[in-house]
């Protein structure tokens, strides 16, 4: 352990372990009024609870028990920049002083689009939404729309959203999965219109062979997939899979589409396209654009967004919101030039090797895969995932008492291995993270 190390340790050994009875105590209250006491699914699955916030700051989160945590949730992914930073505020109280919501366009709008579409790859114009889930649904009719087709492909574990259509196999199980180079299509929710995905096709992800044998049929209008997988697990493509697939494509007249609300602008100022070498038709956004705030954007061909003109609909009442699209600017700005993007890089890649060191030193067979930005911890693998179907042999329960004790640590990770890095991530807070992964290691084992 080197001295950062050691002194973050011999700090944090001079104070108890964290207790959240005070959250614990408003989400009952708040869960008269609010199902589960909370406004996302995504918050209710939180050990051992879900937890209450009364500020962020750079790396920070701070709960109303009085607990200073080392966040790498980062609100599920948008924080890139760190909480609260100084330029998104200062921007943000600038636009409010001049509205809100016009109804109508401002010059922010146009020159955020201008950045973006300077900065992404496949983005020769885009459309703004106020979530990931609004902006595959665009995509999804776009591809409709330009080809005169309806059957769309997914793949097994990617997420798209949590719309009727597309939430499908997201987290299939031995049970309900089927045949790997056929999986059933699985609804991801009770509640689900199954009309709603008859012209979904699930499909396994890094098999090129099988999804060129069925876009030779000639009737499928859009295929959409995370480009890195990195919402079940951090699966990178194949060699040549994603130049394979945009090849088939192309032959076939298919509208290829990549989700990049995870990995668009955290892994390059181009997303995962600009790192793989490979431009999609149309490409999906959220999370690190605004930084926070509700921003989302479809981009791509440009004759492919001029539908929107021709007679593809897209609404949206808060789509640009003024005070979202300063925040979107200031963020962009910040990004532009790759400089904070690999600055996060070598804290990443520190904290991976600790990681994955301090797991085996406890005897714990794991594997830290991904990117610098945004990597996977699986516990139970002794490789890095290549398929979806290899991730069903994690061991979940086990993780899930190695987020307990990192938290009780005042380390917050997500229960579903994703750790995520921002520019605030700094060495000292890397020091402080391996300390208590150390201890919470050896706790589990």
């Amino acid at each position: 352990m080197d001295d950062g190390a050691a002194a973050e340790r011999a700090n944090r050994e001079q104070l108890p372990l964290a207790s959240f009875e005070e959250s614990r105590r408003a989400i009952e209250a708040a869960s008269r009024f609010m199902p589960g006491g909370v406004s996302s699914n995504f918050r209710l699955g939180m050990v051992p609870h879900p937890l209450v916030m009364e500020r962020s700051d750079g790396p920070y989160l701070f709960d109303v028990d009085g607990n200073r945590l080392i966040d790498y949730y980062l609100g599920m992914g948008p924080m890139i920049l760190g909480h609260n930073p100084p330029a998104i505020r200062q921007a943000v109280i600038a636009q409010l002083e001049r509205g809100l919501l016009y109804g109508a366009q401002s010059r922010l709008e146009a020159e955020v689009a201008e950045l973006f579409c300077a900065m992404v790859p496949c983005a020769e114009k885009l459309r703004f939404t106020s979530s990931g889930s609004e902006a595959v649904q665009a995509a999804l009719r776009l591809a409709r729309a330009a080809t005169g087709r309806r059957v769309i492909i997914k793949f097994e574990g990617h997420y798209h959203g949590w719309f009727d259509n597309i939430l499908l196999s997201v987290a299939a199980t031995p049970a309900n999965g089927g045949d790997a180079a056929h999986p059933n299509r699985n609804p991801g929710s009770a509640g689900q219109d199954e009309t709603a995905w008859g012209s979904v096709e699930v499909l396994t992800w890094n098999d090129l062979p099988g999804l060129q044998a069925r876009l030779a049929v000639g009737d499928v209008a859009g295929v959409i997939m995370e480009s890195a997988m990195c919402n079940a697990g951090a699966i990178l493509p194949g060699a040549g899979y994603l130049q394979g697939v945009r090849e088939a494509c192309t032959k076939a007249g298919t509208v290829l589409i990549f989700d990049e609300v995870v990995t668009g602008f955290r892994v390059a100022p181009g997303g995962a396209q600009q790192v793989f070498g490979v431009t999609p038709d149309l490409a999906t956004f959220g999370k690190c654009l605004a930084n926070g705030f509700p921003v989302a954007a479809v981009a791509g061909r440009a004759d492919l967004l001029d539908c929107f003109v021709s007679g593809a609909v897209h609404g949206g009442t808060y789509n640009a919101q003024p005070v979202a699209m300063a925040a979107t600017l200031a963020t962009l700005r910040e990004l532009a030039d790759g400089k904070v993007i690999a600055a996060i890089a070598p804290h990443g890649k520190r904290l991976m090797e600790g990681i994955a060191s301090h797991l085996k030193e406890a005897g714990i067979t794991a594997s830290v895969a991904g990117f610098p930005q945004i990597f996977h911890v699986a516990f139970g693998l002794s490789q890095p995932a290549t398929h979806y179907r290899d991730l069903l042999e994690m061991d979940r329960a086990r993780y899930i008492r190695f987020c307990g004790e990192l938290l009780k640590r005042r380390v917050r990770i997500l229960e579903r291995g994703a750790w995520f890095l921002s520019a605030a991530h700094d060495a000292g807070v890397i020091d402080e993270t391996l300390a208590a992964v150390a201890d919470a290691a050896q706790v589990v084992a």
